[in-house]
């Protein structure tokens, strides 16, 4: 008597020798579902740890500390059935961002007229602000440029101390 006929289940679900997965035999489980949930169990326990880490840091340290190497995908997998994410989330910002609350806002008076008549009619800047630590002091110096329109020329040279307009 074949399984599939004594379990009432087409034939397709079984392997070409007549052999039931276990995954189909009521009550019991398969070595690949017994060995998630013991990789479950570990990702648990090092989430509860330390919960910044990700599921790449994770399954580093389930090959370095538990010696259960497991695919990044599949333990990726586990840790969403679980319902773990990373605390550290890194905001992704371009170069530039709006401010959301910006502290003066200028008004526009070129109205995208980028042509000048004469000399020193129209000037235009941008001031970039870099901050860097020397021991517990913090410098601040500021990149600025001043283009005159009519002559489409730098006034001032950028990465100076201080602004000085030279003619």
């Amino acid at each position: 008597m074949r399984w599939c006929a004594v379990l009432r289940r087409k034939r397709e679900v079984f392997h070409d020798r007549g052999v039931p997965c276990a995954a189909y035999l009521p009550g019991r489980t398969g070595a690949r579902t017994m060995e998630n949930r013991r990789l479950a169990g570990l990702v648990k326990k090092i989430h509860t740890e330390n919960p910044d880490k990700g599921y790449r840091h994770i399954r580093d340290d389930l090959a370095r500390y538990y010696g259960a190497p497991a695919n990044d995908k599949r333990v990726l997998r586990i840790c969403r059935s679980l319902g773990i994410q990373s605390t550290v989330k890194y905001a992704r910002h371009g170069c530039t961002r709006q401010a959301s609350d910006p502290q003066c806002l200028a008004e526009n008076v070129l109205n995208r007229q980028f042509y000048a008549e004469k000399p020193n009619e129209k000037w235009l800047t941008d001031v970039t602000e870099f901050k860097y630590y020397v021991g517990p002091s913090v410098h601040k110096p500021y990149l600025s440029a001043i283009l005159d329109l009519w002559a489409d020329r730098l006034l001032c040279p950028p990465g100076r101390q201080r602004q000085r307009l030279s003619p």
